[in-house]
């Protein structure tokens, strides 16, 4: 979801982006005013992270699945061993893609229980270990890690469904990466921040398309930039800061509570998660105690036009995803036709 004023000014940069004489969507990707719009949006991101000067941040496209290779491609030796949290379908997913570049331990996973609360983070993390990889939110069962854990070995994080939500230590990553259509725009560019000292790392050589340091090098130009993703992430990114992280993880947690509190009350419906500590502020997951219920709710909600409620189909139900612009207002929306039912 993205807030009206954002939506009113990507409407007016169609049309005609400040005295260029062009539409943001005709602009170079080399021209001055996307460097320009670039350096702000990394900026505003290490601003908001409260990174220091030991981060750089590049755009990039391909999505996660996209990092999902580059991280073991640059970070991963053939003989080298990287370590893995499976918290969820998404961590599944990079665990498997780096199996193809090096040797994958699997420290801890709760996809026996189907997810649904957060694996133990391993007590002791060996340091012969080339990075840990976690997912700080889980989109489709609905876990999200509170924290960012300390680690003693390089920690990477997919951050695609959470980043901004709340105030955390950005810092303890060495790398982390979100895909923007979920906090931050919309599909097209993915933000990846890395600590200088992860690119002289890269453990193998690399056409330089696959290579964080020319990315790095090129300032997110290497190849066509996708000036309108990035341009939509610029207005969100000064729209959070605008509002505040403060403010925003206030608001997420009260979104959260109204919600589940109608979900842990209802005749009606279940979590899927059932440990309140592991509850995702995101992603809200539960289901229907019958078919029938499940039904109608949905019929409800299409009548209510409230729409992408359907839960992904590993887990069936129902899931309501909160982010950043989705308002409280929204939320007691959804709480008033649940009540209906």
């Amino acid at each position: 979801m993205l807030p009206a004023e954002v939506l009113a000014q990507a409407q007016e940069a169609i049309m005609a982006y400040q005295n260029t004489g062009m539409s943001v969507l005709e602009l170079p990707h080399r021209s001055m005013e996307v460097a320009a719009m670039i350096s702000e949006c990394n900026a505003l991101t290490m601003e908001l992270c409260e990174l220091d000067d030991n981060y750089e941040v590049i755009w990039m496209q391909g999505g996660g699945r996209m990092q999902f290779c580059m991280i073991p491609m640059n970070f991963l030796a053939d003989n080298d061993t990287a370590g893995f949290i499976d918290s969820g379908f998404w961590a599944e997913e990079a665990f498997s893609y780096a199996t193809y570049y090096g040797q994958v331990n699997l420290l801890a996973t709760s996809k026996a229980i189907n997810y649904c609360r957060l694996p133990e983070w391993p007590k002791e993390v060996s340091d012969q270990l080339s990075y840990l990889h976690f997912t700080t939110n889980n989109t489709i069962f609905g876990t999200q890690w509170p924290e960012i854990p300390e680690c003693d070995v390089p920690l990477i994080a997919d951050m695609s469904s959470d980043i901004f939500s709340r105030r955390r230590n950005y810092n303890r990553c060495a790398v982390f990466y979100a895909v923007a259509q979920k906090n931050v725009g919309i599909p097209g560019a993915t933000m990846v921040a890395i600590r200088k000292d992860m690119l002289d790392r890269i453990v193998r050589p690399l056409p330089p398309m696959l290579n964080y340091k020319e990315h790095v090098k090129e300032k997110s130009v290497l190849n066509t930039a996708n000036v309108f993703s990035i341009y939509l992430s610029l207005l969100m990114l000064r729209w959070i800061k605008a509002k505040g992280i403060d403010a925003i993880e206030k608001e997420n947690a009260d979104k959260a509570k109204l919600l589940y509190k109608a979900i842990d009350n209802s005749e009606f419906f279940k979590p899927h998660v059932k440990y309140k500590a592991d509850r995702s502020l995101m992603n809200v997951c539960f289901t229907a105690n019958t078919p029938e219920i499940e039904k109608n709710f949905l019929k409800l909600c299409d009548e209510n036009n409230i729409t992408g409620i359907k839960g992904h189909r590993s887990v069936g139900g129902f899931r309501a995803s909160l982010y950043n612009a989705v308002s409280l207002a929204d939320v007691k929306e959804l709480f008033r036709v649940m009540d209906a039912l």
